[in-house]
């Protein structure tokens, strides 16, 4: 299945993973080798963006803290991320923004139980093109849709247990998801039986860190 196959992806590149060492790769190679690997993975549509316009919003956090259960219980969710000017401020402290979607089919969108259920698969997407960026050497900020879920209950306010598999969700940035898409020409919503799955992942920091760097302050 497609769920198998990304697994397997994800095990091979973690079992012959060897010391990373730091190396430049002009844009022009990065973008290449980024797309080239996206062809691997069961990825709709993607588009890349300067960080610089990508607009955040007080607005989106608004809506986070009046509207979502989440708020104030998950290390991958305000306020434990932190202020939206300062998210802001990181993630465009790296040059580009690679945004993707994935698609899983639904009987109903509005039936939560079963939305939900299709998320680990694009979960499995993002974390393996992370490992795929980490392959290449190339520092980068991930985020995805809806909190994270690695753990039945989070520790939140006490220490993440996984800060390292951790991915903040976009809107906890200030991240306004319908501007983001339109700007990539990126299909917002398909139908009532199709749920669509959004990831975004910031590359390319002039301070040249290896690997992910966590946001959350645990």
């Amino acid at each position: 299945s497609r769920h198998s196959s990304v697994k397997r992806q994800v095990q091979k590149m973690r079992q012959n993973k060897k010391e990373v060492k730091k190396m430049k790769i002009s844009e022009a190679d990065l973008f290449e080798k980024i797309e080239a690997f996206l062809a691997d993975y069961p990825i709709c549509q993607y588009g890349f963006l300067k960080s610089e316009d990508i607009l955040f919003s007080d607005k989106v956090r608004y809506i986070c803290e009046k509207e979502c259960p989440r708020y104030g219980k998950s290390w991958s969710c305000p306020p434990a991320v932190g202020e939206v000017a300062d998210c802001k401020k990181h993630c465009i402290s790296y040059q580009y923004a690679l945004v993707f979607t994935t698609l899983s089919e639904v009987e109903d969108i509005d039936d939560m139980e079963e939305t939900l259920a299709t998320r680990p698969e694009h979960e499995e997407v993002v974390h393996a093109i992370c490992q795929e960026l980490e392959q290449l050497s190339e520092a980068y900020f991930a985020l995805s849709s809806e909190s994270c879920a690695i753990c039945s209950q989070c520790a939140y306010p006490e220490s993440c247990r996984h800060p390292e598999h951790m991915i903040p969700c976009i809107e906890s940035q200030g991240i306004l998801v319908t501007d983001v898409a339109e700007k990539c020409g990126i299909e917002y919503f398909y139908d009532r039986h199709t749920v669509t799955w959004y990831g975004i992942i910031f590359f390319r920091s002039e301070e040249r860190r290896v690997g992910k760097e966590c946001r959350s302050r645990w």
